[in-house]
């Protein structure tokens, strides 16, 4: 990566185009809007509330993160998408149920002005959503077609200099890569002739690069992490990243499993399992949706454990994930793990989990943070996968045959690095030998 001779500045609105605004979506909509009025703080945003640190740890210098990188401020988001449900995003989020109907009051009118697009939809790949507010388009390559037209009229109607597409939506069922995947001309020959390995998602990024509009992916679908997408990103230089939002168990798993290796703790057995009542929980409800999920949780303790290189601590570790759609419980999910370790001589122990979580309230703020970035990444010349943002991500996509890096630590020290690199300033190694010589 050879750092950029400048930064394009950050001025004029920024578009944030959200498929599938349900919890999550209305979740970030919301407050921001909450903390523009002064009703809320950022908790959980590390563009927001983050520092960095610049130069020896005597220098003194950890500015905010957004004091230090030039990145969109919250004035100049402006907020759209696209969803099967007509209901505005006040609607939207009253029917998620996940912040407080009277901070939602505060902020209504504000929220009543977000109203979602009609969506490209298609019960073969989400089999548990049904919406009356979908395209009646007849061909995929009809539904890119609206989809780019969506893109255009949304930046001149609502002055956008810049736009930023997030996936918010549903789970797809799992769908292993096509070999019409590879090149950029095989996967659009395979958008003219439906086939069916291009899902909704994909025709959103297609549509998305193709509008030079940088696509995150915060589900575990395919969607960009395919060759043909990658290839398609880098002609246009626009910024790609995935896969999946790294909240809940996940996150837990990301900050316990890189500190049971470090102390060389071996591990026998990491059993999941979640419930949940949201529509996420309905979706993953259908065993093709909950294997793409599943996929995306497993590689997890496998990426950070590394098994072949410590075969007598990782080697035989028995992982199991379940998810439990369970309507009372809503949007407030609950973790249960159950952890078999073992110590010195080979002695065991136990670690049990339990974490009750908002799945939508850990989400918001890695949105927003994605988002910033993102744009950011753009200004910055950065095209293709960006790696650095890993950090928010349970499956990040690499280059081809080079393995995802998964401790959240390492994921951290990265992200910080290269906003460093990006300013011109010395990335910290934490050495620290300058201090005692």
């Amino acid at each position: 990566m050879n750092k950029p001779n400048s930064i394009a500045p950050a001025s004029g609105k920024l578009g944030v185009l959200m498929p599938g605004m349900g919890a999550v979506a209305t979740t970030v909509i919301a407050g921001v809007e909450a903390i523009k009025a002064g009703l809320g703080q950022p908790i959980g945003s590390l563009t927001q509330m983050g520092t960095i640190r610049l130069g020896k740890r005597t220098d003194g210098r950890s500015p905010l993160i957004k004091d230090f990188v030039p990145l969109a401020g919250l004035d100049d988001l402006v907020f759209g998408g696209w969803d099967v449900f007509p209901d505005d995003a006040y609607d939207s989020a009253e029917h998620a149920g996940v912040l407080p109907k009277d901070k939602l009051e505060q902020i209504r009118d504000q929220l009543k002005k977000v109203v979602p697009m009609p969506a490209v939809f298609d019960r073969n790949y989400v089999r548990r959503l049904e919406g009356s507010n979908v395209k009646s388009m007849k061909t995929k390559w009809d539904a890119v077609l609206e989809v780019r037209e969506d893109i255009k009229r949304f930046k001149e109607q609502n002055g956008c200099e810049r736009l930023v597409m997030i996936w918010c939506g549903s789970t797809e069922i799992f769908m292993a890569p096509d070999p019409v995947h590879d090149t950029v001309e095989s996967l659009e020959k395979a958008i003219r002739e439906n086939h069916a390995a291009i899902p909704p998602s994909m025709i959103y990024a297609y549509a998305a690069l193709q509008e030079g509009v940088p696509f995150l992916n915060g589900a575990p679908n395919l969607t960009v992490d395919v060759p043909g997408m990658i290839e398609l990103a880098r002609q246009n230089n626009v910024p790609i990243g995935g896969k999946d939002f790294k909240t809940g168990q996940t996150l837990m798993k990301t900050l316990l499993a890189p500190g049971l290796k470090a102390r060389m703790l071996g591990v026998q057995g990491w059993f999941s399992t979640n419930i949940l009542g949201n529509r996420d929980g309905e979706v993953l409800d259908d065993p093709d949706s909950f294997k793409t999920k599943e996929v995306s949780k497993l590689d997890v303790l496998e990426f950070i454990l590394q098994p072949d290189l410590y075969p007598q601590l990782y080697g035989d570790i028995y992982h199991k994930v379940r998810i439990n759609y369970y309507p009372p419980r809503g949007d407030e999910k609950e973790g249960w793990d159950n952890i078999d370790i073992f110590g010195w001589l080979g002695l065991p122990m136990q670690i049990k989990v339990d974490f009750l979580c908002r799945d939508s309230i850990l989400a918001a703020p890695l949105v927003l943070d994605l988002v910033l970035f993102t744009d950011l990444a753009q200004r910055s010349g950065l095209a293709g996968i960006q790696e650095w943002l890993s950090f928010y991500f349970k499956s990040p996509m690499t280059a081809p045959d080079l393995y995802p890096e998964h401790d959240l630590f390492i994921q951290l020290m990265k992200l910080k690095n290269t906003l460093r690199f990006l300013q011109g300033e010395d990335l910290i190694t934490h050495l620290g030998q300058e201090y005692y010589d």
